[in-house]
C-alpha cells in the first residue's frame, strides 16, 4: 500500500509537560501525540512539528505532519487521535498533503503571543496561563523598545545558551505590545525563532516597561550580541504558539484566534 503524508493541527496546555519534544525520562506532548496517532493508524507514527515548544509553553496553532500507510478520513484522524489523548491535548484538524509538505521546513512565518498579568495580586484562575509581575508596566515604553527588534537582525542577545541553531539571524516582522486592563499582550511574528527568544524579548521589554531601563537600551542589548546584558528570561506560562503560515497551495485551515483573557 502506498503511504500518505498527513498534516494536523494540535492545541495543548503545556503546564504539566516537559515541552513538545520527546524525552526518555519526561512526559512530553510529542510522545502522547505519537502514541495516540499510532493507535489510530495501527502502526508506529513519528511526527514533525512546526516549532518545538519548551516546558510550560502552550500551543494554540501548532502544526505537525507524519507519514503513514494507514488510510483514514480527516474526521477519523482528528477524532480518533483526540480520543486517545489526555484532556489537555487535542487534535483540531487533519488534511492529506503532498509529500513535499514539511511542517517545519515549509513554514513561512511563526506567530507567538506572550501574556502578562500586571497587577499587585498574583493570578488565581489564570495561574499557569499568564506571566505575572506586580511592578507597574508602561506598554507604550515597551512598544518603543520593541521597535528596535523589527527586521532581519542578529538575535544572539536573545537566545538561550543551550540554543543549537547554526546562526542567530532572524527576521521579526511584527512585535506589538498592547494593554487591556490588567493584561499586557506581546504579539511576535518571525520567519523562525531561537531557543527562549520570545521569552527573552519579553523579559527585556518588561525591564523597559517597569522604568528600570530606557527604550533605547533594547537597541544596545541587541547590538551587544551577548545574552548576559539583556533582561530576564520571562516565565514559560505566558507563552503561546498561536499560528504558523504556509504557502496557500497546501490548503491548510486558517489558524484559530489567539488567546485573549480580557
Amino acid at each position: 500500500m502506498t503511504g500518505v503524508r498527513v498534516a494536523m493541527g494540535v492545541e495543548y496546555d503545556g503546564t504539566r509537560y516537559a515541552g513538545w519534544q520527546e524525552q526518555r525520562h519526561a512526559d512530553t506532548i510529542q510522545a502522547h501525540v505519537e502514541r495516540a496517532l499510532g493507535r489510530v493508524a495501527d502502526e508506529p507514527v513519528r511526527v514533525v512539528c512546526a516549532g518545538r515548544t519548551d516546558a510550560g509553553v502552550h500551543g494554540v496553532g501548532q502544526v505537525l505532519h507524519f507519514d503513514t500507510r494507514a488510510r483514514r478520513d480527516p474526521h477519523g484522524w482528528r477524532l480518533g487521535g483526540t480520543t486517545y489523548l489526555p484532556d489537555d491535548i487535542a487534535l483540531t484538524w487533519a488534511r492529506e498533503v503532498p509529500a513535499e509538505f514539511d511542517a517545519r521546513r515549509s513554514a513561512l512565518q511563526r506567530h507567538y503571543r506572550y501574556v502578562i498579568l500586571n497587577r499587585p495580586v498574583r493570578p488565581g484562575w489564570l495561574h499557569g496561563r499568564v506571566a505575572w509581575t506586580w511592578k507597574p508596566l508602561d506598554a507604550d515604553r515597551m512598544q518603543a523598545g520593541a521597535g528596535y527588534l523589527l527586521g532581519e537582525q542578529d538575535f544572539t542577545s536573545f537566545r538561550a545558551a543551550a540554543c543549537q541553531a547554526p546562526h542567530a539571524r532572524r527576521d521579526v516582522t511584527r512585535l506589538e505590545v498592547t494593554r487591556a486592563g490588567d493584561l499586557i499582550y506581546l504579539d511576535v511574528s518571525a520567519n523562525a525563532f531561537l531557543h527562549h527568544m520570545v521569552r527573552n524579548i519579553a523579559g527585556t521589554l518588561m525591564t523597559v516597561g517597569s522604568g528600570e531601563r530606557e527604550p533605547e537600551w533594547v537597541r544596545d542589548v541587541l547590538a551587544a550580541r551577548d545574552r548576559t546584558v539583556g533582561g530576564m528570561t520571562a516565565p514559560a506560562a505566558g507563552l503561546y504558539m498561536v499560528a504558523v503560515d504556509y504557502p496557500e497551495r497546501f490548503g491548510l485551515p486558517a489558524p484559530p484566534a489567539p488567546p485573549r483573557f480580557a
